[in-house]
């Protein structure tokens, strides 16, 4: 077994007042510089750098042929003595640039190749590259931060959740399909040919078994998988906070969260959250913002403008409003100077890829208004439009006519689209929580052409809708709610059902038979029949949480080995192939793959 000399200090400790004390250091090449007399380099590990100097007139000469071989990423474990650095060469930017370490003794543990990039690259570096060799860019400052950061924060929760009584139980990983609403990871099993395990996307039915068998508070810093389409707040797999408790409802759900959130997030990043979060039903989040995820960071809220317009001779807009549409629109204060006709235009393209047919326009200004709506636009229309939305001087109204859904939607991105383009979003790292509640129990599925759950099929419907699943099953409103911030969605939990009566009409009503139900739930529901405890709960996501408080604009980096956004591992090559022999064994014979153009790279 080699020896080597392990580190007496980190290369982030050093400091003044250890001038004259010997240490060694392990870590790896940073910068090596010859100046020709003297050679300096730094030493780095994941605590910070120290500056090394080595003077050939003092040391043995294989020292120096050792020093002067040395390039960055090269592994050393370096001893010397520490003394304090010239005034004029003190480096004021590095927390260790009072000091310097005189070497006395240099062992080369392992040296290195050339790396495609180096940690100090922070800009012009393909990702690509930086995933296919990810276990250098765990090297980089920023994202080694952002990973401690994460270590933290997450020792700060377990910390206030064990202080209110709450145990940290882990669910298994390897359970069965279950009809949730997000495609899952399958797993076939060789000893049960024919048969496969899901990955969970989450642990809720567990979780609510626990409630049953009486574990009162229940938590979990949870691994899910989902086989979803990616983009910048979405991974394959993902950690997200797991609670449930029983005999509490939604207030206990919001105090402990928001005690989680404000003392994890002032302990990690000395921010101070302002509770109680302010609380949104859906359908005014709906009407006000157009998404049930609003950034409430900046105003440009949505107006109601469906009866302002009604029989002003707009053809279009009195189509729609026919045929049961609204008109809404977005006054954008001082916008008639912001925005030019080419930009205006350009709003047209980019809500039609939210289903909408187009945006029109109205400006005022030097006291004439402008505009496609303009000639619509009498005297007592624009009395309305200054009174319903304080449409004034040098304002634009712009407005989008077609059924609700497209309306709130187009308008809701148009909204957030706007707030980057006019530059409305606040620089001072501000944090606005929500709670979106009254969600819809049930969505209309245009694919499916029938209802399917809006959260999951466990979520218990608000107490005055209970009876109407059947008779107005759009109008039923459940116990469910969401916390939003700066307009991401973090989280989702509700009260659940947890009567097996009222779990076997949901069912039903979501088209799973007595039978189905059974099958897939029969453990779950008989469960319900030996004293399950009201219980309440929610999952929310820690990468997603992360990466806003950091200002992260992809949860990448708060990952340590991410996958592309075709859920692909650069530098493993998963997914991969599987041998024919390995195949024979699960039982699965793979028909009809075509590859695929943008698969998984070979490493």
């Amino acid at each position: 077994m080699a020896h080597f000399p392990k580190r007496t200090m980190t290369c982030g400790d050093l400091r003044a007042e250890h001038d004259q004390q010997v240490v060694t250091l392990n870590g790896w090449i940073d910068v090596v510089r010859d100046h020709g007399g003297l050679l300096f380099f730094d030493v780095r590990d994941r605590f910070g750098l120290t500056q090394v100097v080595l003077d050939p007139a003092e040391v043995a000469p294989a020292l120096v042929e050792d020093a002067r071989q040395l390039r960055p990423e090269w592994v050393v474990a370096v001893t010397g003595r520490v003394r304090r650095r010239p005034g004029a060469s003190v480096n004021a930017a590095r927390p260790t640039g009072e000091v310097e370490v005189v070497a006395t003794a240099l062992q080369i543990l392992n040296p290195s190749k050339t790396p495609p990039f180096l940690p100090t690259d922070e800009g012009g570096v393909n990702e690509e590259l930086r995933l296919r060799y990810r276990y250098l860019d765990l090297r980089r400052p920023a994202l080694r931060e952002s990973l401690e950061l994460r270590h933290r924060f997450f020792l700060e929760i377990r910390r206030v959740l064990d202080r209110e009584k709450y145990i940290e139980v882990e669910t298994p990983m390897l359970t069965r399909m279950t009809p949730e609403g997000s495609r899952e990871y399958l797993v076939p099993s060789r000893v049960h040919p024919g048969r496969f395990y899901a990955l969970p996307q989450s642990p809720q039915v567990f979780k609510q078994l626990i409630m049953v068998g009486g574990m009162d508070r229940y938590f979990q810093i949870a691994r899910c998988l989902r086989d979803e389409d990616l983009r910048a707040d979405r991974q394959p797999e993902f950690t997200q906070l797991d609670l449930e408790l029983s005999f509490g409802d939604e207030e206990d759900v919001f105090a402990i969260i928001e005690k989680v959130l404000s003392e994890s997030i002032q302990a990690v990043f000395h921010r101070t959250v302002p509770t109680p979060f302010p609380r949104l039903k859906y359908r005014d989040a709906m009407l006000r913002f157009g998404v049930d995820k609003p950034d409430l960071r900046f105003g440009l809220e949505i107006q109601e403008l469906s009866e302002i317009w009604r029989g002003a001779g707009f053809r279009v807009v009195d189509d729609v409003l026919a045929a049961g549409g609204v008109v809404r629109g977005l006054r954008v204060e001082g916008g008639a100077a912001r925005l030019s006709r080419k930009e205006i235009d350009a709003l047209t393209p980019f809500v039609q890829g939210f289903g909408a047919k187009g945006v029109a326009f109205l400006k005022l200004e030097a006291g004439q208004l402008v505009g496609p709506l303009a000639k619509f636009t009498d005297a007592s229309r624009l009395a309305a439009l200054t009174a319903a939305c304080g449409f004034a001087e040098g304002d634009l109204l712009l407005i989008v006519a077609d059924r609700e859904r497209v309306v709130c939607r187009s308008l809701g991105e148009l909204r957030n689209d706007l707030a980057r383009r006019l530059d409305l979003l606040p620089k001072d790292g501000r944090l606005a929580f929500s709670w979106i509640v009254d969600f819809p129990m049930f969505d209309w599925s245009d694919e499916e052409q029938r209802y399917v759950a809006a959260h999951h099929p466990f979520t218990t419907p608000l107490e005055e809708y209970a009876g109407q699943m059947a008779k107005e099953p759009g109008k039923v409103l459940a116990r469910a709610y969401d916390l939003v911030m700066n307009g991401w969605e973090l989280g989702s939990g509700s009260v659940r059902i947890h009567q097996r009566e009222m779990q076997g009409r949901v069912f039903e009503f979501l088209g799973i038979t007595a039978e189905e139900a059974r099958e897939k739930f029969g453990f779950f529901l008989e469960a319900f029949e030996y004293g399950a405890p009201p219980h309440c709960g929610l999952g929310l996501g820690l990468e997603r949480t992360l990466a806003l408080l950091l200002d992260r604009p992809n949860i990448r980096d708060l990952v340590a080995f991410p996958k592309t956004a075709s859920a692909s591992d650069l530098m493993n090559g998963a997914p991969s192939e599987v041998p024919l022999k390995q195949l024979k064994e699960l039982h699965l014979q793979v028909v009809d793959v075509e590859p695929s153009a943008g698969g998984p790279k070979k490493p």
